[in-house]
């Protein structure tokens, strides 16, 4: 009785206050669906019938609303007709893609006639259904970057074919023309990096200005720790780092006694005055898991895992003493002669150090906000501090690593004696050598390749072009020559010929003014600049240089957006919700993702476009 569709034909011939009640009890449905829509959550509930306890969020939140209003209460549930009651999943649905339709336009009309990129991940759901995230990257009427999410697309397979197709029908169904594509960036996968035949290959071979940018923040955190472990020796500690930890946090037990043991060290640290009290100081902690899908997790692990190592020594021989199962105690022994070594302490300590350096890199690259210039910045900076670390640190890592040693009676080899390796080897290979030169040396150094390894010379080149227009230090990098030919050589289709000669001209009055005007100088990235040019009117007067700007900031940086659209998709589609189907799916996400834009639509127009189906005209239109 519930369902639309069935609608009696007298119905169509409404008095004007039926359809006045028929209004409100859409407008209540409509608000009911966009709340839980940003919520994430559920609408059905397994039993919706009248005399359920327990009939759904929709329908439990629809009760809610009627005690705070005589007038939604007169007309909905037990009030309302058989036949428009509007509480019908269908209708619930119909409801959601009207606001995601309205959410999706919106994103339409701020790029309008714009330059963008396209940001793609992809992942699988928890019905085991691959999915890609399709978002846009662009820069808005005042001058600040956006990164919208459009929509969740099911592919069948993820070849590059496949996945360009679907990239192509996604934009065209939404009337985006690829004309106006100007970057892209994906998560580095295989499928998607082959110069030739990877996703980005096909659309530049159609679309030449379409620049592929290596997207750097996850991918560039996971391939620091997987470049790091082509080291033999940082492998088999990264190896042995899983194993002892789920040996320390394997169960509630242990996690207690990690508690209680942390409380009696700092107890003993206040008393002898190694640390000090105070608010929201010695705080209890874990041991933290090293996970790929989470952001700095890997540093997160080591950290902690130094912090808490006494602690943590204390829980395994605990286990190792008392514990009645044979493999608990063999793999907390195990553990436990792991962390009294010298090589793992060491490697422990170094990791902290260099993944500590590169971790400000990472987190800056996970900003929507972040320009491409900024981002170059950030990695010349990291490069440099490791540079630093490799030439400099040395003495400080070895004598930090000794006194933690010494402090928790640690064996120290003698660091001039010869190796054990290299007394097989017969080469003489001292301990300090081989830490120094074999570990610690080793392992920075493929950090920094791996870093430079992330662009090839094209995007160097245009990076380093687009650098000449960097506010930074009162533009003490501008360069009309390098600005030109930035616009000459990349973006032809952008700049006429009569528009490289007006640039030029117009590049000397910019740099005449800029430096010296209140809300144009001191500026720290180009993402700040283009939005001073739009806020200050200048945009109009240096229309050149905004669309050049523009351009640029266009360049993705990061999947960070895609990252963060498969967390909602897990929030939106879990376990009890794994049967939900794509194109519900889709809605659901843009909503939820998008909830600053999805809360600007009044009731007005979300009904207006509800009522323009072609079976709610009647019911919901005065004649």
């Amino acid at each position: 009785m519930n369902q639309p569709g069935h609608i009696d034909k007298a119905m169509k011939k409404q008095s004007s206050e039926e359809i006045k009640k028929n209004i409100t009890r859409v407008k209540t449905s409509i608000d009911d669906v966009r709340y839980l829509a940003l919520q994430g959550v559920a609408f059905r509930g397994r039993d919706e019938t009248a005399d359920s306890k327990n009939p759904g969020n929709f329908i439990q939140l629809l009760k809610y609303t009627r005690f705070y209003s005589e007038e939604v209460n007169s007309v909905v549930l037990e009030n309302a007709p058989k036949n428009a009651k509007y509480t019908s999943h269908e209708v619930q649905k119909q409801i959601l893609h009207v606001l995601a339709k309205k959410i999706r336009k919106q994103i339409f009309e701020d790029i309008g006639d714009s330059k963008f990129s396209i940001i793609v991940d992809e992942a699988s759901d928890e019905s085991r259904h691959e999915q890609m995230a399709i978002i846009l990257r662009f820069v808005d009427v005042k001058g600040l970057i956006q990164e919208r999410f459009l929509n969740l697309v099911h592919v069948k397979d993820t070849t590059s074919k496949t996945l360009h197709s679907a990239i192509c029908s996604t934009l065209a169904s939404h009337k985006f023309s690829l004309q106006n594509l100007r970057g892209q960036g994906y998560d580095g996968a295989s499928n998607m990096r082959g110069e030739w035949k990877g996703l980005h290959a096909l659309f530049l071979k159609d679309f030449p200005q379409a620049y592929y940018v290596h997207c750097m923040a996850h991918r560039l955190q996971l391939s620091l720790v997987a470049a790091s472990r082509e080291v033999d020796r940082v492998n088999e500690f990264f190896t042995k780092l899983p194993r002892v930890v789920t040996a320390i946090t394997g169960s509630t037990r242990r996690l207690d006694e990690l508690e209680e043991f942390q409380e009696d060290d700092y107890a003993q640290k206040l008393a002898s005055g190694e640390i000090e009290s105070g608010k929201g100081a010695n705080q209890i902690r874990n041991v933290q898991r090293a996970c790929d899908t989470r952001w700095s997790s890997h540093l997160s692990s080591v950290a902690s895992l130094i912090h808490l190592y006494g602690p943590s020594c204390r829980v395994l021989e605990n286990i190792s003493n008392d514990c009645a199962h044979y493999k608990t105690r063999g793999d907390a022994s195990t553990a436990l002669r792991t962390m009294e070594s010298f090589e793992f302490i060491f490697i422990l300590h170094m990791m902290k150090d260099i993944l500590s350096t590169t971790d400000l890199l990472c987190k800056a690259l996970q900003r929507k906000s972040q320009d491409i210039v900024n981002a170059m910045r950030a990695v010349e900076t990291t490069t440099k501090l490791l540079n630093q670390m490799r030439n400099e640190d040395w003495d400080s890592l070895l004598a930090k690593v000794t006194m933690f040693c010494q402090k928790h009676d640690i064996n120290v080899p003698d660091l001039s004696a010869p190796h054990y390796e290299s007394r097989r080897r017969q080469d003489g290979i001292t301990n300090e050598h081989f830490y120094h030169f074999d570990v610690f040396n080793a392992a920075i150094d493929v950090q920094i390749e791996e870093i430079r390894a992330r662009f090839d010379d094209k995007v160097l080149e245009l990076l380093k072009l687009s650098s000449s227009l960097d506010p930074r230090d009162g533009y003490k990098a501008f360069n009309i020559g390098a600005i030109c030919d930035l616009a000459e050589k990349y973006y032809p289709l952008d700049f006429s010929e009569k528009d490289l000669d007006d640039l030029k001209f117009e590049l000397k009055h910019f740099h005449a003014d800029a430096p010296t005007h209140p809300k144009l100088q001191n500026l720290s990235s180009l993402a700040e600049l283009c939005h001073g040019l739009a806020v200050t009117g200048k945009s109009k007067e240096f229309n050149l240089v905004d669309r050049l700007i523009r351009l640029i900031l266009t360049l993705p940086v990061s999947t960070a957006t895609g990252e963060r659209a498969f967390s909602a998709m897990k929030i939106v589609k879990n376990r009890l919700r794994n049967k939900m189907n794509d194109d519900f799916l889709a809605d659901n996400l843009v909503i939820f993702i998008e909830r600053e834009i999805a809360e600007t639509f009044s009731l007005d127009a979300i009904l207006s476009d509800f009522s323009d189906l072609k079976e709610r005209r009647a019911l919901l239109k005065y004649n």
